[in-house]
């Protein structure tokens, strides 16, 4: 989670400082961040984290980085639009995010929604693929 939060701090940086034009380039960051840099987006990189998929261990792809990062990208687009869409965005988004907490609490695993959505999973950056 603290590496989502650095990869959102970039992102609301960007949306506040160049809008609208900086929302158009969060959407974009989310959608690469865990695809670049072999599935490390800048907070994962930070704490040391890299984002793999379920299916053979490989690092996130980038259909999988849209995949995991959508409940963040959808509340953001709204934001294009003044104010109602800010508005629409944050109840959108915290929509979102609750479910996010309680599918991280309620699986076994400890996925959350992105993930389970994408097929991936956040390992330590030191996770080694084993071919079998």
């Amino acid at each position: 989670m603290v590496a989502k939060a650095v990869d959102l701090f970039i992102v609301m940086l960007l949306s506040v400082f160049l809008y609208p034009f900086g929302i158009l380039l969060g959407i974009i960051y989310l959608c690469f961040a865990d695809f670049i840099q072999g599935g490390q987006s800048v907070g994962k990189k930070i704490i040391g984290m890299k984002v793999i998929s379920l299916e053979d261990g490989s690092p996130c792809s980038l259909k999988q980085s849209i995949k995991r990062n959508l409940p963040f990208i959808i509340p953001l687009s709204c934001m294009i639009v003044p104010v109602i869409g800010w508005l629409f965005a944050l109840f959108l988004g915290f929509v979102l995010i609750s479910l996010e907490v309680i599918i991280l609490f309620k699986l076994d695993s400890g996925h959350r929604l992105g993930d389970v959505m994408a097929d991936t999973s956040v390992v330590s950056s030191d996770y080694i693929k084993i071919k079998s």
